[in-house]
C-alpha cells in the first residue's frame, strides 16, 4: 500500500510539473516579428524647429484589421503617442506585460519602449499616431 501511494504521488507530481511547464511555455510565446493587416497612412508631416534640424513631427492614421498585428519594434529613435479612435487594441511588451486600449485611450511609446500590438477582435481598430522621425 505504501508503494502504491508513493507511485500515485510521483505521478501527481509529474503531472503538476508538466502542467506548469506547459503553462509557462504558452504564457511566454515569442512576440510577433512581422506586421500584417495594418494600414499606416501618413496624414501630415512638419519639420521641427532649427535646434531639432533633421527631424519631423509625423501624424498618421493607423488601421488594424481584425487579426492585424504590428510586429515587435522599438521606439528608441522614434518616441510616439497613439490615440485610439475606434476598437480595442492589445499591446504586449517584453517581460509579459499586456494591456488593452479602447477608444479614448492614449498609448505612450517612450524611447524605452519595445512592444508589439494586436487586434484580437472581430472589428477594426483605428488609431491616430504622432511621432518624431528623422527626415527621409
Amino acid at each position: 500500500m505504501g508503494r502504491r501511494r508513493s507511485l500515485r504521488f510521483v505521478a501527481w507530481l509529474l503531472t503538476l510539473v508538466a502542467g506548469i511547464g506547459i503553462g509557462t511555455a504558452i504564457g511566454q510565446q515569442s512576440p510577433p516579428a512581422d506586421s500584417k493587416g495594418v494600414d499606416a497612412q501618413v496624414v501630415s508631416t512638419v519639420d521641427l524647429a532649427p535646434d531639432m534640424s533633421g527631424y519631423q513631427l509625423r501624424l498618421r492614421k493607423l488601421t488594424f484589421e481584425p487579426g492585424g498585428v504590428a510586429g515587435i519594434h522599438s521606439h528608441k529613435d522614434r518616441p510616439a503617442f497613439a490615440y485610439v479612435l475606434e476598437g480595442t487594441l492589445t499591446e504586449g511588451r517584453e517581460g509579459g506585460y499586456a494591456k488593452e486600449y479602447k477608444a479614448g485611450d492614449v498609448i505612450t511609446e517612450a524611447r524605452t519602449v519595445t512592444h508589439w500590438a494586436e487586434n484580437k477582435t472581430s472589428s477594426k481598430v483605428v488609431l491616430v499616431g504622432v511621432d518624431i522621425i528623422k527626415n527621409p
